[in-house]
């Protein structure tokens, strides 16, 4: 049962929780708000309708109002007449899911077939792919930010309760009027067939806009298409470029980068605070499974559990069977982002964390003695992608058996790399088959020899032994040089 609760808490926070919190509130790889004097941004989810499109599209016509429509592409496959006169009158037609289902509930393969069903529909009727995706309910999971890298994600600033008619016109109206400002993106629905809305809904919503049109034009604001919000928000950090590349440019800030493998790396903003809710979920993971600290427990967490899995011969004489007790290790998430962070070479990355290890097992050593069910501790256990050089500490290193757990591990990792690293994509597809985490198994007689301090004065005998090792795999494997901190980005947050 904690296996499944932890695999669920696993998933459900990389899949869907942060991936929503921090593309929401940080704007992470989308666009929420623009940045200009006087235009705003009108989006309407989830038509083509046979009824209120047209009306509204006559609406915006009187105005000299241009929008983006976010289609449905069952919606848009069933009335091409319309999804075609949007695109003649000069607005943006946005993809918004073949069918009106979250993202949450599919499967990464599944949300990209819907979108490129969508956009194949409006490529027939319109003769151009959209650039522009609204996920429904803007909720994003992660596969999002790395499958729809072509598309720019486009979610909102305000939205006001439209899809639902006891919402009526005065509401909406002043609901609307609050927030008439520069640079908002205003979310309403020119449909209400989806599940929660309410049919005729969108009436109202023509009511309200054609009042907030007439406010608009009266205080001097333009409403523009998605496009030209992006465009004139993005020049001012890309003075440069013309508004063309600005549109089609990822919204990711200018200062998010990594730097060589002989400099210390650097990050910008958004990774910072992405870097911030990774350590607090991390806090959330000690207290839902009671990790305790190792020494001041500033490098190393543990439990003690009891290992589930297939028979592992540890040495000659010792067999870990499934149901003996292990103390799992845990690396601290801060002590790997800072290793990584100041490593200004992959070895010296290697190294500092054979050292940091080295310094914390004779705590391990004297935690048995301690915790409760220390004496029936057979093996010190851990998984990690980082396991070179840990042979030189008494580990034995064991593939992973497969399964469930095994391939979340795995997708974990991806997962983090896609997101953090500047050049993720890359990386999985070029590295992905090296990214192995493996189990780092130390028996229980090894580690209680750690418990006298004077082995951690043998460091330089061990570090050579650990530097040799990490040459000899280098050599074995081109290309190795970045490995050290790829696989510690992969850990480290």
């Amino acid at each position: 049962m904690e296996l499944i609760l932890w695999i669920g808490f696993y998933f459900l926070t990389f899949y869907a929780f942060l991936p929503a919190l921090i593309s929401r509130i940080f704007g992470f790889r989308v666009f929420t708000r623009g940045n200009t004097d006087k235009e705003i941004a009108l989006t309407f989810d989830d038509g083509p309708d046979p009824i209120y499109t047209p009306k509204l599209l006559g609406l915006l016509k009187r105005h000299g109002a241009k929008a983006t429509f976010f289609v449905v592409g069952e919606n848009a496959e069933r009335y091409p007449d319309i999804v075609a006169r949007i695109h003649e009158e000069g607005h943006i037609i946005g993809i918004h899911n073949y069918v009106h289902h979250t993202n949450w509930f599919m499967r990464p393969r599944t949300v990209k077939r819907q979108i490129h069903r969508t956009s194949d529909v409006i490529k027939r009727i319109t003769g151009s792919r959209p650039m522009y995706y609204r996920p429904p309910w803007g909720i994003v999971n992660v596969f999002d930010y790395a499958n729809l890298g072509y598309l720019q994600i486009v979610l909102w600033t305000s939205l006001f309760g439209d899809w639902r008619k006891r919402v009526n016109a005065d509401k909406l109206y002043k609901r609307m009027k609050r927030k008439l400002r520069p640079g908002q993106v205003f979310l309403l629905h020119d449909c209400g067939i989806t599940f929660g809305a309410d049919r005729d809904a969108p009436a109202n919503t023509i009511a309200a806009l054609a009042r907030i049109l007439d406010d608009g034009q009266t205080m001097g604001y333009r409403f523009v298409g998605i496009d030209e919000m992006i465009a004139l928000s993005e020049r001012p950090r890309y003075p440069h470029t013309n508004n063309q590349s600005a549109v089609r440019r990822p919204s990711m800030s200018n200062d998010e980068s990594v730097t060589g493998n002989n400099e210390p790396h650097s990050i910008g903003l958004f990774k910072k605070l992405i870097v911030t809710i990774w350590m607090l979920w991390e806090k959330v993971f000690h207290f839902l499974f009671r990790l305790r600290p190792v020494g001041e427990g500033k490098s190393f967490n543990y439990r003690v559990r009891r290992y589930a899995g297939p028979p592992l011969d540890l040495r000659a004489d010792t067999t870990l069977h499934s149901g003996d007790y292990i103390m799992e290790i845990h690396f601290e998430n801060r002590m790997l982002f800072n290793l990584g962070m100041n490593s200004r070479s992959t070895l010296q990355t290697g190294i500092k964390i054979i050292r940091e290890m080295e310094k914390a097992l004779p705590d391990m050593a004297r935690e048995l003695s301690t915790t409760p069910n220390g004496d029936k501790v057979k093996a010190l256990y851990g998984v990690s992608m980082i396991h070179r050089g840990a042979e030189s500490l008494g580990y034995g290193t064991y593939d992973l058996p497969r399964g469930l757990f095994s391939w979340m591990t795995n997708i974990y990792l991806r997962i983090l790399i896609r997101v953090i690293h500047p050049e993720g994509n890359e990386r999985v597809r070029t590295k992905g088959e090296r990214m192995s985490p493996r189990m780092l198994i130390m028996p229980r007689d090894i580690l209680l020899t750690w418990a006298d301090e004077t082995r951690v004065k043998r460091r330089p005998q061990r570090e050579r032994a650990a530097k040799k090792e990490i040459s000899v795999k280098k050599a074995e494997v081109p290309h190795e040089t970045a490995d050290y901190e790829e696989e510690t980005m992969g850990k480290l947050v």
